[in-house]
């Protein structure tokens, strides 16, 4: 019976398949038979492990960084899920005038990426948080606590960039 990460390790290997429009038949037409349909199914499935050597052959032959074909790492069953990032935009008003401008901006262009008006919150990232730091020049740490004192972060937030 295939492990979990082998499992995640073939969805990931069918995935960037699919994506490049390949059936597995495909596959081993493409690859002039290096790559066998029944192989590349059974690493698909998990049924079957795949040394690194082989990993990094297919990544080649897929045209992706070997990182794209590998399952995300599973955070431990004891690790703290990060907290949220939420902007209250209805306290932009409550934020200094001069400094305002920015936030603002940077919020407006999520919204509108997004398609997201409902004008009272909105979730953020942690690259989002960074990234207003460097418009700011502040360390990141410094505009959370920043922000959350001006309300407009939420305070949970507090340790999200440490």
């Amino acid at each position: 019976m295939p492990s979990d990460y082998a499992k995640a390790l073939g969805a990931k290997l069918r995935a960037i398949r699919q994506q490049q429009g390949l059936s597995l038949h495909g596959v081993e037409e493409r690859s002039s038979g290096v790559w066998k349909a029944v192989v590349i199914g059974s690493y698909e499935r998990g049924d079957r492990a795949v040394t690194v050597q082989r990993l990094a052959q297919l990544a080649d032959f897929y045209k992706v960084p070997v990182a794209e074909l590998l399952p995300e790492a599973s955070a431990g069953a004891n690790a703290e899920p990060a907290p949220r990032l939420v902007l209250d935009l209805e306290q932009l008003s409550a934020v200094p005038a001069e400094k305002v401008g920015p936030l603002a901006r940077y919020a407006a262009a999520i919204q509108a990426q997004r398609g997201d008006y409902n004008g009272r919150i909105l979730s953020i990232r942690q690259d989002d948080l960074r990234t207003l730091a460097v418009i700011y020049d502040e360390p990141p740490s410094l505009l959370a606590d920043q922000l959350i004192a001006w309300g407009v972060l939420n305070p949970e937030a507090r340790g999200a960039m440490d």
